[in-house]
């Protein structure tokens, strides 16, 4: 009975969930439901799963609006006709187009015009499809019209959207928000009717008693519409099902690339390569994952093709195939890596290939595969109404001054000191708190499937310029559409820009082969970065927390930095099995700790889970749970699925084998207790091995190239780290920096032998169209031979002048920067000419007598900290206090627990929670030396000795020492005075 039904997914105006809109029907007595969100259709998918629970037939269809002016309502008669209606909002929504006031002719859906629409555009003939809608409000006005003859046309249309007056209040909120103005200013002809309720469907028919043939069209109407998918157990994979023309060709072709691509990858491939491929094999043909492996091998093909690097990660890693074919570079057989993880005949969804490029290359690829590709789209997520966005958004709503927003979202105002409009705020903050705020698209998600995508979508267009569907991954996998993982990140980027900077830079040696990952691997060079921590600029593995890891474990090969990269995730770490596992890494009679029959599973790991394989082996060998309910565990750990139901049932029975099997309680609920803290974090083995090739390769370049590749890192943006601290990590490494010079710079950084010229990118207030100006100019006509002549070439303000004048951008000219500025400001104003066309004859220039105008180094400093943010000398050179009595970092074990004093340059500063949930601070320092050290303030010192940004630390406390690795637990600290500036004194 009811035909327009809204979820929050009417974004910014409806105000419950699809599975409260469900239960509002079932408690209103309804057993057919139309879903009808406002140009929307995120909610569909899932609404037509969770019905069946609910024991209701769903009906689902878009209210097609222009801002809260409804059109009309269509519903969809069954699939086809929600294709229909799909691909009506997805033209308007992706073009911007407004909606029009007529529907357009839509075989498999019907059209329901609101009654005042009707009235308003005097529509007076009808087609077979289109009705006139009447809520209980307007059987009023029925009485007095016209339409009322009308009789085969009038349906009930009486639209949900709030439940009560709570529902209202965030109603007017969300459409405040949306409208962008004062909760006082919305107009009434933004929200909704507060009568926009569901009535018990006995009220609804009493309402309508006086016209029963009313209550009849609007049965008639939900009868004839039937809508099905497949769900759960019950989906089949609704990607591309052939890559050729037939599942016989797309096997053929499989085995062919394997047949070429096994001698490429195994020299003397042995029985057990030849087995682990033909299983594989046979498993991918069985569960119809063929043309799956041959999509991923035509976009890393195409990738090859271009010069891209990639890197293939996730489960997809475990598998020989994808080895073969080289989607990953993993070898499994090497790692001896779970291929029930990978695949097994009671998984549905095809194996995750997360496949990475670089961040610049990324967007080709996507354009190829939406070229190469029919059926295609990018994957939605959802932003949804979080603390901070609630606060601003209402803050805004009640009239609070940014100011107060700002204090407010900190969470730093206590709640005796919050006024009247503060309370309010957080008040009907819980109101919208958790809703869906805008659709955005998915980090990596494309969707590539065997019929239209409006079949299960409508789409939208966002800035990344691809049409995008309007669900999420969960509700994709649920329905059988399982995503491709397209990714871009900078390591790559920083190893195909370190490969041309050595070309450049080094014409004479032979070219670098990057994937003879057999030599990197054994390399001892490359493997004392590992365990001395030297790992700085090199992706995953250049983070405080990894490089201490690394020390700790003394990681010195492959296999080592494949476990490391998993111990280090939170599920391992806060399990305490890291602990557990540096312990029996370092000390092998601690392996003996162990349970016998996990150590027999775990011999790598010496009896800890470390893996998502780890689990499934436990699950099944420990617990003799099948490999369709290990495979439940997997999923559950992911996150990926909504319900815990089955998850539960799993534990359950995995309790009650363990206990049929002898084990004693105390063990059963360790292990256990170790797969549940799991959750959401663990990787696959492969994953973590994919990590692991690209590090090494990051680790060559920086071990025996490391000032092209701290330029590539700088060129990429860096990484965990600041700029400055690269720059630190460059001189540490031999090289000299250069401040941008006009004659030698370029935007990016760039080498000359040792010396690394700071590109004019740096420069904060430096606009980019003044760099292209002189860029160009000196590419055209060479370079600069004085200040003069630029000026005569280039147009520029003054203040963009000053600032290459005062970075010291002319020093070729062996003039002082107080010269060369006031010359800049008389020569300037001399010429007033914008026309910086080439003239036949140069003009002759005033010069001036100046008196010696010298600058000092700290000058230069502070010019630098103020156009760069970091002065090149370093923070020590600045500070304007004696160091004395301290130790340096080499000298931190042998110190241990004894109280000493540290100067340290911050490098890095974060907080965390201890076990009990109390503040700390990690941070991390560079000695005078220029060597790294790690510090920690625990609950009784954080607020008490806060860090006050980039600077030196004079730092008072206890050295530890942890397998080795030292670190100093801070009882006092303060940030060291720095000169004054010279001009300001």
């Amino acid at each position: 009975m009811y035909l327009n039904c809204h979820t929050y997914y009417s974004l910014r105006y409806g105000t419950f969930s699809e599975l409260d809109l469900l239960e509002l029907a079932k408690d209103n007595g309804m057993s057919c439901l139309v879903l009808t969100d406002i140009n929307n259709t995120s909610a569909c998918l899932n609404f037509i799963r969770q019905s069946k629970k609910h024991d209701i037939k769903p009906v689902i269809g878009i209210d097609f609006r222009n801002g809260a002016k409804q059109q009309f309502v269509g519903i969809a008669k069954n699939n086809d006709g929600f294709t229909e209606l799909n691909g009506f909002l997805s033209y308007h929504l992706e073009h911007k187009i407004t909606i029009p006031d007529k529907a357009p002719k839509l075989l498999n859906s019907f059209i329901i015009y609101p009654f005042e629409q009707v009235l308003e555009l005097e529509i007076d003939a009808f087609e077979d499809y289109e009705f006139i809608g009447i809520s209980t409000a307007e059987i009023r006005k029925l009485r007095f019209s016209k339409l009322k003859e009308l009789k085969n046309k009038l349906v009930i249309l009486q639209t949900v959207t709030i439940r009560n007056k709570r529902d209202f209040n965030a109603h007017r909120l969300l459409r405040a928000i949306d409208n962008n103005c004062l909760l006082s200013k919305l107009p009434k002809s933004e929200e909704c009717k507060q009568d926009e309720k569901m009535l018990p469907k006995a009220d609804l028919e009493l309402a309508f008693a006086d016209f029963p043939h009313i209550i009849d069209n609007t049965v008639n109407v939900m009868s004839q519409c039937e809508i099905h998918f497949n769900f759960g157990n019950e989906r089949q994979s609704q990607n591309l099902k052939l890559y050729t023309n037939s599942a016989e060709n797309d096997l053929k072709l499989l085995k062919q690339l394997c047949e070429e691509g096994l001698p490429k990858r195994y020299k003397n491939p042995t029985a057990k390569v030849h087995e682990r491929l033909q299983r594989e094999l046979d498993t991918i043909e069985d569960l119809n994952f063929v043309s799956f492996f041959l999509i991923n091998h035509d976009i890393v093909s195409y990738a090859k093709s271009q010069g891209y690097f990639h890197v293939g990660r996730g489960s997809g890693a475990n598998s020989i195939v994808a080895y073969i074919i080289r989607i990953t570079d993993v070898d499994p057989i090497e790692l001896d890596l779970y291929f029930e993880r990978f695949i097994n005949p009671f998984r549905a969804s095809p194996p995750d290939f997360d496949i990475d490029f670089s961040w610049k290359d990324r967007e080709d690829m996507t354009n190829y595969i939406f070229r190469r590709f029919k059926n295609t789209a990018l994957l939605a997520t959802y932003n949804t109404f979080k603390y901070r966005a609630v606060v601003r958004e209402l803050g805004k709503v009640f009239g609070l001054p940014k100011e107060e927003i700002d204090k407010l979202s900190k969470r730093n105002v206590p709640q005796n000191q919050l006024d009247d409009v503060a309370q309010l705020v957080l008040k009907y903050g819980q109101l919208i708190d958790g809703f869906p705020n805008y659709v955005s698209v998915h980090s990596a998600g494309i969707l590539i499937l065997d019929a239209a995508v409006h079949e299960y979508s409508a789409t939208f267009m966002p800035p990344k310029g691809f049409p995008t569907v309007q669900f999420d991954m969960i509700i994709a996998d649920d329905v059988g559409v399982f995503k491709f993982d397209i990714l871009g990140q900078r390591g790559l980027a920083k190893i195909k820009d370190a490969l041309d900077i050595i070309a450049e830079n080094r014409p004479e040696l032979p070219p670098i082969d990057i994937h003879d990952l057999e030599t990197f691997k054994t390399d001892k060079k490359i493997n004392n970065l590992l365990k001395s921590g030297g790992a700085i600029g090199a992706y995953y593995v250049e983070s405080p927390a990894m490089r201490g890891l690394m020390t700790k474990l003394q990681t010195q090969d492959y296999l080592g930095l494949v476990a490391a990269s998993s111990i280090i995730r939170p599920g391992v770490s806060g399990s305490g099995m890291k602990e557990e596992f540096i312990k029996r890494h370092r000390f092998p009679e601690r392996r003996k700790d162990a349970h016998p029959i996990l150590l027999e599973i775990m011999p790598d790991t010496y009896g800890v889970m470390v893996y998502q394989e780890d689990v499934m082996k436990v699950a099944s060998q420990f617990a003799d749970l099948t490999l369709g309910e290990a495979d439940v565990l997997r999923r559950g750990m992911s996150g990926k699925f909504r319900s815990r139901k089955e998850f539960e049932a799993v534990e359950q029975k995995f309790i009650s084998n363990c206990k049929k099997k002898g084990y004693t309680e105390d063990l059963i609920f360790e292990v256990w207790n170790q797969i549940k803290s799991f959750a959401g974090y663990a990787f696959a083995k492969g994953h973590s091995a994919s990590y692991a090739v690209e590090s090494y390769q990051s680790l060559f370049l920086k071990c025996y190239f490391p000032i092209e590749f701290m330029v590539a890192v700088l060129n990429n943006g860096g990484g965990f780290y600041s700029a400055e601290h690269y720059i630190h990590e460059a001189k540490m490494q031999g090289a000299t920096i250069e401040l941008p010079c006009i004659n030698t710079s370029d935007h990016p950084n760039r080498v000359e032998g040792t010396a690394i010229y700071l590109g004019f990118g740096y420069l904060r207030n430096l606009e980019k169209l003044v760099t292209q100006r002189f860029l160009s100019e000196r590419q055209l006509n060479g370079p600069y031979a004085s200040l003069e002549d630029f000026i005569d070439r280039v147009t520029i303000s003054i203040e963009q002048l000053t600032i290459l004048v005062r970075i010291g951008c002319f020093r070729f000219t062996k003039k002082s920067k107080t010269q060369l500025l006031w010359h800049a400001i008389f020569k300037l104003n001399a010429t007033k000419d914008n026309n910086k066309q080439p003239k036949l004859f140069k003009p002759k220039h005033k010069h001036f007598e100046l008196p010696e105008l010298a600058t000092n180094a700290v000058e230069n400093a502070f010019d630098e900290l103020e156009l760069l943010g970091f002065p090149i000398c370093g923070y020590f050179e600045l500070i304007d206090e004696q160091i004395s009595h301290d130790i340096t970092a080499k000298q931190m074990c042998e110190h241990v627990k004894k109280e000493v004093i540290m100067f340290g340059n911050l490098v890095n500063t974060r907080h965390n929670k201890t076990s009990q949930g109390k503040l700390m601070r990690l941070s991390t320092f560079v000695d005078k030396q220029g060597h790294y050290f790690d510090a920690v303030h625990f609950t009784d010192t954080v607020h008490q000795y806060p860090i006050h940004g980039l600077g030196v630390y004079k730092c008072l406390g206890f050295i530890t020492e942890k397998f080795g690795f030292c670190s100093m637990i801070i009882s006092k600290s303060r940030k060291v005075k720095v000169l004054e500036n010279p001009r300001v004194a």
